[in-house]
């Protein structure tokens, strides 16, 4: 379905606030962890433990999500979807006990299953190969400031309470929900989701992780886990290791995080299509997780404010630019299997989201430096398996 320049800006748009809002929400109980743990006494590896299932819920339900955007549509997806994320987060503002919380951020992870997928596919749909890395650049950068700027608006909001945070964001979720409903179109005919529908039904669960375990796209998901689980880690963390060391308070953790994702947004909106044309998508990955790696161990020294800050900032900004590489580079090898390919992208993501927190919390427990120290060689063995990544394969799959 061919749309006009002003609807297809206009769709994008929508689906954009839609990604972020989901992602804000995932982020908003960052900076409430320290309170939440001082009122229910919870331990760093329990409050792992509750971020990862969020991530263990998406997990298990993304590969049937995967083959439900191509089988049911984009848009049922979405507005499921972010129906179901409204009503996680109205239930942990409402949570009086751990057990509310768990079930809270299960429904969340399903709810993400549900968005990710839909929207990754529906901007595959309206842009064409020449078009699509810069889409999916704005549509990282969405995601990023989501998840990153979330524990900054949930500082913020939560001077006016803990579980303030919560309502807010399940408000914004029925709305998007609502307006979903009216403006967003499906992108496909009923034809063409057919004849997807009709490659989607022979394969299952173990079928579509085999068929990631493809060279071509295997190395580029076990990046994304990487970068989900290296990006997990420390935000997760990140929190508790400001208030316990350093004795930052909600609206100063919320300050550095905030600041961070206005900079890492901008430098990839001006700056990541120049980037990808002078290093090309497989060295701009290798850099952004060099520097990951290398400002992971630097977190464990750094003492200041201004240092957490700066540190935080250029951290932030390698997996902001990393992540839109990736991506790109999935969409142009997933040809008319959009679907397979988020629903498998979101898959990994989880994967990450799971191991990273629940490790994290762990280590954090054992001494408060092991899960940065942690995250600097998983992101360096990431680093070491690009060099696995054939360029020959990754030039066949661009020209395609």
């Amino acid at each position: 379905m061919k749309k006009t320049i002003k609807e297809q800006k206009m769709v994008l748009i929508i689906l954009l606030s839609n990604i972020f809002i989901a992602f804000l929400g995932i982020g908003l109980i960052i900076p409430v962890m320290p309170s939440f743990m001082n009122l229910m006494q919870l331990s760093g590896k329990t409050m792992g433990y509750l971020v990862a299932v969020f991530a263990v819920a998406q997990l298990l339900m993304s590969p049937l999500t995967g083959r439900w955007v191509d089988r049911y549509g984009r848009k049922k997806m979405i507005i499921i979807g972010l129906f179901l994320f409204g009503s996680s987060e109205l239930i942990f503002g409402l949570g009086t006990n751990v057990s509310m919380l768990y079930i809270s951020r299960a429904l969340g992870g399903i709810s993400a299953a549900f968005i990710m997928p839909g929207v990754t596919a529906y901007v595959a749909d309206i842009t064409s190969v020449q078009e699509r890395p810069k889409a999916m650049g704005y549509l990282s950068a969405a995601i990023s400031t989501g998840f990153i700027i979330g524990p900054g608006i949930g500082g913020f909001i939560a001077e006016y309470g803990v579980r303030t945070p919560f309502f807010f964001a399940a408000a914004i979720a029925f709305l998007a929900c609502v307006s979903s409903i009216f403006i967003l179109k499906e992108p496909l005919t009923k034809e063409e989701l057919t004849e997807i529908s009709a490659n989607t039904k022979q394969t299952n669960f173990i079928s579509d992780l085999k068929k990631s375990l493809n060279p071509l796209y295997f190395i580029a998901f076990i990046i994304v886990f990487v970068l989900a689980f290296g990006l997990s880690a420390y935000e997760t963390i990140f929190s508790l290791f400001s208030n316990y060391k350093f004795g930052f308070m909600p609206k100063d953790i919320a300050a550095i995080i905030t600041i961070s994702s206005i900079f890492g947004v901008v430098v990839q909106i001006f700056m990541f299509g120049k980037m990808v044309d002078i290093l090309g998508e497989k060295k701009l990955i290798q850099l952004c997780l060099i520097i990951g790696a290398i400002l992971a161990v630097v977190s464990t020294v750094v003492s200041s404010f201004f240092g957490v800050l700066v540190v935080t900032c250029f951290i932030f900004l390698a997996f902001d630019l990393l992540r839109p590489a990736l991506t790109t580079f999935l969409s142009k090898s997933a040809g008319k299997e959009q679907g397979f390919v988020a629903g498998m992208n979101s898959t990994y993501t989880s994967l990450g989201n799971i191991v990273g927190p629940a490790i994290g919390g762990i280590l954090f427990d054992v001494n408060i430096h092991y899960p940065y120290l942690f995250a600097a060689v998983i992101m360096a063995v990431g680093l070491g398996i690009t060099f696995l990544w054939k360029e020959k394969q990754l030039a066949a799959s661009l020209a395609e």
